[in-house]
């Protein structure tokens, strides 16, 4: 049974037209590490650094922004001013709650081989935004989530448990022409 739920929206105005809401996007981790992070001398995680900063100087305006109480505790380790870094960004997102149902499309992500046993908190995440509707999974991590030969599973996954998967991608997939 395929359980449809309203995506997470906020208005941009007083009146609610469908032309006013923005699509949601999670925020996952990795992307605010990227965004915080003092510059880096490998080529790789320079242009993510880069990518992810254009991103959110000039596209975040445009969606509804949510992150996690899984974000908020993977973003809060480390050495302390750079935790505080990423903690600050986030401080006043909507925070989505790890619920029962949750924890229950997070199980079945690994025990269905969507992704490994070692990636249980990347199917959290997968989870935290299939279950509260939300449109956009907002990722750097490419090893198990924003991953060609992942992404189907995933996607699969979801929705053979009645949840519509967010697209998964990363700042660079979610830049608007």
């Amino acid at each position: 049974m395929l359980r449809f739920l309203c995506p997470v929206m906020l208005y941009v105005g007083a009146q609610k037209d469908e032309s006013q809401m923005k699509p949601s996007v999670y925020v996952e981790t990795s992307v605010l590490s990227y965004l915080t992070a003092r510059p880096s001398n490998d080529l790789r995680a320079m242009s993510n650094q880069t990518a992810t900063f254009e991103w959110w100087e000039t596209q975040k305006d445009h969606y509804s922004l949510v992150v996690s109480d899984l974000v908020i505790s993977e973003a809060g380790r480390g050495h302390p001013e750079a935790a505080q870094r990423r903690l600050s960004v986030v401080s006043n997102f909507p925070l989505l709650q790890v619920s029962q149902e949750v924890q229950n499309l997070a199980q079945a992500l690994v025990q269905e081989h969507a992704l490994p046993q070692k990636a249980e908190a990347d199917a959290l995440h997968v989870a935290l935004a299939a279950v509260n509707g939300v449109e956009y999974l907002l990722t750097w991590n490419c090893t198990h989530i924003a991953n060609a030969h992942t992404r189907p599973k995933i996607e699969a996954t979801c929705r053979v448990h009645g949840y519509e998967p967010p697209v998964i991608c990363t700042p660079l997939e979610l830049m608007e022409g």
